[in-house]
């Protein structure tokens, strides 16, 4: 058990550094699909989408 706040320690800094990087990319991809939304609402459009015009 001499190890057991040190385990501990490295645990919990593990999960917050994880639930941070999830948060970071929750909040990008809804970043950025707004700013696909705006795009598209000005007209400009995907590349991918000239194929089937």
């Amino acid at each position: 058990m001499t190890h057991l706040a040190y385990v501990t320690a490295a645990y919990v800094i593990s999960a917050l550094a994880i639930m941070g990087l999830v948060c970071w990319i929750l909040f990008d991809q809804s970043a950025q699909r707004r700013a696909l939304k705006q795009l598209e609402a000005r007209g400009v459009r995907r590349r991918s989408a000239r194929g089937s015009e």
